[in-house]
């Protein structure tokens, strides 16, 4: 039978980030309509970067959150960069009841379930899709992407627009499988999702978007085989020729179907795609610098799904080739492999969320591992991450580093359920060069909490570290998943052993 999923995540551009060259004084909070000043200017290449100052951005979601009493309505946070990092007083929280957001908040509409960052329509900022299970009129209709513009003043509700389903179309679900990427090469940002059709296919719509939330054009593709779903997509450039590419895995209830490589062409992604492994997680990262992409996956124990909550957990590399990723050159990690902190013990799930970026600043990626049910101490799926370093020949266990709430200078304390791990992000927020680690808890204290933790030429350190919890970021309290993902996650589950 099919394991019921507490909390999902979503999908990843696991590309190295590098941040931008221009500099960017801190200011008053900004409100959802966008209100701080900036003077300097961000160059387009930045990415996440949604007020231009040139430093990245996190984005939070809360798809459980409670607004304004309706329960799951969904709610994100917009936490700015800095030079010193990410602060409280710079945030933004913005739900559909924002002035601007198409719609209105209500109980299960998710808002924030997927998010997508990336700059759709060519302004040089960066933008942000978010997917919601809202419920529409007809039959069997539901899902929806609205696209929050880039401002200089910040991300907010102004403008924003609905990415419309095609006329006529009838039990659809827009927004399932929400990725970005340059699927042809042209340097406009791309959607891939669950766009109007039926089961079997997905859309990739290209840019540039008008800022009415329609895309140039699309392209439709029967992605399915058998009787499998599509259950996790990530994208990447994994055969060095600039354009992305696109890996989705499937399932049939328990058992895990393998996958598929869709390369990027100047035409769009190609219809005859190639085999790949199963996965139960999945990003892209040059962790051997070679400019192309790897792909690091998590495995499938014995390609049984309901098994994921009682594994060990695996990590298994695929390098990149300029056909796609090799079938022959692969790397597996454990928490058994050499260098990596702790030991491998049944459920904990190393690898259950995955991130690429470059924390050292060497120009090799790193990888970020979560390891959200791991006991800390005597705490059960109290939570941890490990950071596994990028280098010549790829990823490697020498050196690795590992980091819970018990760890010195994180802030907090490890409990029992706190699934510290439970989301992870590399994101370069002080435009040093290295990487900061974004990672979540999102049971903590019954709402979920982020921390950030800056990266150095040696690796990440707890010194200096922030967490931020929805009381924090005046974001609204009471149970829900605050930290339940990041924007450009890839689109996961966490599978307690309880379910």
């Amino acid at each position: 039978m099919r394991i019921r999923a507490l909390c999902t995540t979503a999908v990843s551009l696991a590309a190295v980030l590098t941040g931008g060259v221009a500099s960017a004084v801190d200011g008053p909070r900004p409100n959802a309509d966008g209100a701080r000043p900036h003077a300097a200017k961000a160059p387009a290449s930045v990415r996440e970067d949604f007020d231009g100052d040139g430093y990245q951005d996190l984005v939070t979601a809360a798809p459980g959150g409670v607004v304004a009493g309706r329960a799951e309505a969904g709610y994100i946070v917009v936490s700015y960069g800095s030079a010193t990092g990410l602060k409280a007083a710079r945030t933004t929280v913005i739900s559909q009841n924002t002035a601007g957001v198409p719609d209105t908040a209500e109980s299960e509409d998710h808002f924030g379930q997927r998010l997508a960052a990336r700059d759709l329509d060519g302004d040089g900022l960066t933008d942000l899709a978010v997917a919601s299970d809202e419920r529409l009129d007809g039959i069997g209709n539901q899902g929806s992407v609205t696209v929050l513009w880039g401002r200089r003043g910040g991300l907010g509700g102004k403008d924003a627009a609905t990415v419309q389903a095609p006329a006529g179309s009838s039990g659809w679900w827009v927004g399932d499988d929400l990725t970005a990427g340059d699927f042809d090469g042209d340097g406009r940002s791309d959607l891939f999702m669950r766009h109007g059709a039926d089961g079997g296919q997905r859309s990739v719509l290209f840019g540039p978007f008008k800022r009415s939330g329609e895309p140039a054009r699309e392209q439709r593709l029967d992605m399915f085989f058998s009787d499998n779903d599509l259950w996790l997509v990530t994208a990447g450039d994994m055969t060095g020729d600039g354009i992305d590419d696109l890996a989705t895995f499937y399932a049939f209830e328990e058992h895990a179907e393998g996958g598929r490589f869709w390369r990027g062409t100047p035409s769009g992604l190609s219809t005859e795609p190639t085999p790949l492994g199963s996965a139960a997680a999945a990003t892209v990262g040059d962790f051997d610098r070679d400019g192309k992409g790897d792909l690091a996956t998590r495995v499938v124990p014995g390609g049984i799904l309901e098994d994921l909550p009682y594994d060990a957990g695996t990590v298994k590399i695929y390098y990149g080739t300029s056909s796609g990723p090799s079938r022959t050159r692969t790397t597996t990690i454990t928490q058994n492999t050499t260098g990596v902190p702790g030991t491998g013990e049944k459920g904990d799930q190393f690898g259950a969320r995955l991130d690429a970026g470059d924390v050292t600043g060497d120009g090799y990626a790193d990888l970020a591992v979560g390891v959200p049910f791991e006991a800390v101490g005597s705490k059960a799926a109290a939570g941890s991450v490990v950071l596994l370093k990028g280098g010549r020949g790829g990823l490697r266990g020498t050196g690795a580093q590992a980091f819970d709430q018990d760890t010195r200078g994180v802030p907090g304390v490890a409990e029992a359920g706190d699934r510290f791990g439970g989301a992870v992000r590399l994101l370069d927020v002080t435009k040093d060069g290295k990487a900061e680690l974004a990672v979540s808890a999102p049971r903590e204290n019954r709402t979920g909490s982020v921390w950030s933790l800056r990266g150095t030429a040696a690796g990440l350190t707890a010194t200096g570290s922030v967490a931020l919890s929805p009381a924090d970021v005046h974001a609204p309290t009471g149970t829900g998943d605050f930290g339940s993902r990041f924007a450009n996650e890839d689109d996961v589950f966490l599978y307690p052993a309880s379910s």
